[in-house]
């Protein structure tokens, strides 16, 4: 976590309103993609509940990975979610192209503004589930391979494996000439999240 979002975990801590809500402000957009792409149109729900826990648990917060904690919640209210309704939505969003995502390494930090549309999550949806969600994570959510990895239970080369995979997948669905609308049976349900433990219990990352 950097030194200026420690600050502000720190101060909302303490009970500033103003930080939590800068806390708000920069999670959010984030978060809500994740989660459109976990429950679809009830992503808005769900995100709520996520910061109604957020609140009431920050006090407990120490330390670490701030963004890692945070959706780990999220995670956890969107398969309560899914417990709930019992079903996997597909994802209404039109598709938009997504440019630039082929590369070497770790190509999820390169792709993060181009993927972090909603036009995009209609066709991250049509990923084998863990490069799904390892995309979002990294790229979206904007989390390291080690963070991401204690979200979803996972080792770190396994999570920059899946997300790698996944965006270089998608590169080559965007070289297709129908890329741009893909059909009903090539839309995939959004990802199902696997059971991982309570976020209180999922221990922050170093950095």
């Amino acid at each position: 976590m950097t030194d200026d979002l420690a600050a502000t975990v720190a101060a909302a801590q303490a009970g500033d309103e103003e930080s939590f809500r800068l806390l708000y402000r920069s999670l959010q957009p984030g978060l809500l993609r994740y989660l459109t792409a976990l429950v679809g149109p009830d992503a808005e729900d769900v995100a709520s509940e996520t910061w109604l826990q957020i609140s009431r648990d920050l006090s407990r917060f120490t330390g670490g990975e701030f963004r890692g904690w945070a959706v780990t919640i999220a995670r956890n209210r969107a398969m309560d979610h899914l417990r709930r309704q019992r079903r996997r939505p597909a994802l209404p969003v039109p598709v938009q192209a997504l440019t630039d995502l082929a590369g070497d390494a770790d190509t999820a930090e390169r792709a993060g503004e181009t993927i972090g549309t909603e036009s995009a999550l209609a066709l991250i949806a049509t990923l084998p589930p863990r490069e799904a969600e390892a995309v979002l994570l990294r790229a979206v959510i904007g989390l390291d391979a080690q963070t991401a990895g204690q979200v979803l239970g996972r080792r770190p080369g396994a999570v920059r494996t899946a997300a790698h995979r996944g965006l270089r997948r998608l590169a080559a669905l965007l070289e297709r000439p129908d890329a741009a609308q893909p059909s009903d049976d090539e839309r995939a349900a959004p990802p199902r999240p696997r059971p991982t433990p309570h976020a209180s219990q999922v221990e922050p990352a170093d950095g």
